[in-house]
């Protein structure tokens, strides 16, 4: 099976909007599998800086390619599956204003603490 995986192996990245596949290259497909030796899904979280780097540089360069076929029956192995790929760095969002509506129906249970005290 390592040598299927080194052969023609994919890392599967999960995204918002399903699994999406990366086709490295022979390296970086041999630094995949000793990364997803013990497990086969990770979650970006546990990556060091220099492995989401990589994961980043992989996901830029090499684009997201449709799940290759190793012949017309078999799908290519999977290296592994990084869980969730961390956000890229994105603006703010302003904060939200607080719905006036809100406000007017706590304003009674407000003023009636405030009696009691």
């Amino acid at each position: 099976m390592w040598i299927e995986k080194l052969s023609s192996g994919v890392l599967r990245v999960l995204t918002p909007l399903g699994p999406r596949y990366i086709q490295p290259s022979f390296i970086t497909r041999v630094y995949l599998m000793w990364l997803f030796r013990n497990f086969p899904n990770l979650p970006a979280e546990v990556l060091s800086g220099n492995q989401k780097r990589l994961i980043d540089r992989l996901c830029a360069e090499q684009k997201f390619v449709s799940r290759p076929r190793i012949n017309a029956l078999e799908d290519a192995p999977i290296l592994g599956t990084l869980e969730s790929r961390p956000a890229a760095p994105s603006e703010q969002i302003p904060p939200r204003r607080p719905n006036a509506s809100i406000g007017e129906a706590v304003a009674p249970f407000a003023a009636d603490g405030q009696r009691r005290s």
